[in-house]
């Protein structure tokens, strides 16, 4: 039997978990329940190498090194296919069928959002097993989740008959998302609720595509023969992939084919949509409060409290959603958590760089965080990670002292290249073409004190970059 290709999406954004997910750095590669990324949770799920080949990834030019990286972490090979730009799920899935079927002709997907939260890994594995031949057979599987509860922030799935007598039935209708009273009539009646991940022979949802969106199929099968190896990731060809109408499967695919089938999936799951989703899936205090990172709570009930580097302390609060950041603190009422999208925006229409980046910037060589600044001065702590090399760069309006207070620092000032070590300093004059590197095999930590009339990163003029940045 042939392996079934994970295909995970990592492409999202997650505004309604701000401040903790923003733009630059989006939920699903975020330790948001327990202490890896929902990501890497997912990939996890899928390590079965019995039951399950290499996965695909589908994400951003601007996430394809967490994408690699976090999955480096965990020993796991996967292919990272990059997006050239966001069109929603049925165009990524479509590329990511279209990649499968010209591995194998034959070849069965199990797509997932990466921003889930599945607690249960074996009933999920046996989920997949349970939907498997009906996807051999040309059907589109759909897991639908048994709920707890009447929820009204997913939408639901009303079954059919059984298919030959197993677990999977054919899918008589995918309805909206409903209002509490409906919701509460769809529990009663045995409706599942639709989590987002399918099962499918490449080929089957290809040809389903074709019938009612053929020009995301043209696009995608296109985007994939075009496509070029880029610094070890699957660069889909822009031209061909932004053809492709912006549309989700659910609405390309699900809601019109006839060949839709879905299998209950008994485990917890949430596609943590919003902060008050935390409490379906994390473990609670006995005041049946959520917290993360170093949290304490004297006489609070049922908060969802996420710190992420300071300790954060409530009293006497009920119900509430509490979450602190470097540079950002969000505090309001559960009831009312899908409301954050609304305040993003207002931030971003205030032009808060607070609403889309972090204090804490990632690059493909690590990090930095702005630890202070002011006028004509700013100080920064930065870490590369073995191996990385900064843009060989210049800057006209500032100059920099380097303290590296762990590892050994390659610099390079025009022709001259030094190593600086642990509790050794180096100055780069305004103009100089510099460069800064890790050879060895700790992570790199230096104090970057920058001096000038600007301090924007703006002011980078580069001249060669490993990461294909000039």
């Amino acid at each position: 039997m042939s392996k079934i290709v994970p295909v995970l999406l990592a492409g999202g954004a997650g505004t309604r978990l701000w401040p903790v997910s923003r733009d630059a750095l989006p939920k699903q590669f975020l330790p948001l329940v327990g202490e890896r990324s929902t990501y890497q949770e997912t990939l996890l799920r899928v390590a079965d190498d019995k039951l399950f080949a290499a996965p695909i990834v589908v994400t951003g030019s601007d996430f394809r090194f967490f994408a690699k990286r976090q999955a480096e972490e965990l020993g796991i090979e996967v292919t990272v296919v990059i997006e050239p730009m966001r069109r929603d799920s049925a165009p990524a899935l479509a590329a990511a069928a279209a990649l499968a079927k010209s591995r194998e002709p034959e070849a069965v997907v199990l797509a997932l959002a990466a921003d889930h939260v599945i607690t249960d890994v074996e009933e999920f594995r046996a989920t997949c097993v349970a939907g498997l031949k009906a996807a051999q057979d040309g059907r589109i599987v759909t897991f639908g989740i048994t709920p707890n509860a009447p929820k009204t922030s997913y939408g639901y799935i009303r079954r059919g008959p059984s298919i030959n007598g197993t677990e999977v039935s054919a899918v008589e209708a995918f309805v909206e998302k409903p209002n509490a009273e409906t919701a509460g009539r769809y529990v009663a009646e045995g409706y599942l609720w639709n989590s987002g991940n399918f099962l499918f022979r490449a080929d089957a949802l290809l040809n389903e595509l074709q019938r009612f969106e053929p020009a995301i199929a043209a696009a995608a099968e296109r985007a994939v023969a075009k496509a070029v190896t880029d610094l070890g990731f699957l660069r889909l060809d822009p031209e061909a992939f932004g053809s492709a109408p912006q549309k989700s499967i659910d609405y390309a695919v699900m809601e019109k084919t006839d060949r839709a089938a879905v299998v209950a999936g008994n485990f917890a799951w949430s596609d943590i949509g919003s902060w008050d989703a935390i409490l379906d899936v994390a473990a609670r205090d006995k005041a049946g409060n959520a917290v993360h990172g170093t949290v304490v709570t004297a006489d609070a009930h049922n908060c969802v409290i996420h710190s992420a580097d300071r300790l954060t302390a409530v009293l006497g609060a009920d119900d509430l959603v509490v979450v602190t950041t470097p540079d950002a603190v969000l505090v309001m009422p559960r009831s009312r958590a899908q409301e954050v999208r609304e305040l993003v925006a207002k931030l971003k229409a205030a032009k808060r760089p607070e609403a889309t980046d972090h204090r804490r910037v990632h690059r493909p060589w690590g990090y930095y965080d702005s630890v202070d600044a002011g006028e004509r001065f700013q100080v920064k702590r930065i870490v590369v990670q073995p191996g990385g090399t900064l843009s060989l760069q210049k800057h006209h309006h500032r100059s920099e002292h380097w303290v590296v207070v762990r590892g050994t620092a390659e610099v390079t000032i025009e022709q001259d290249v030094k190593s600086v070590h642990e509790n050794e300093s180096i100055y780069i004059p305004i103009g100089r073409v510099h460069r800064l590197a890790n050879r060895g095999k700790i992570p790199l930590e230096l104090i970057e004190v920058q001096t000038g009339s600007y301090l924007g990163e703006d002011d980078i003029i580069r001249i060669e970059d490993v990461y294909k940045r000039t």
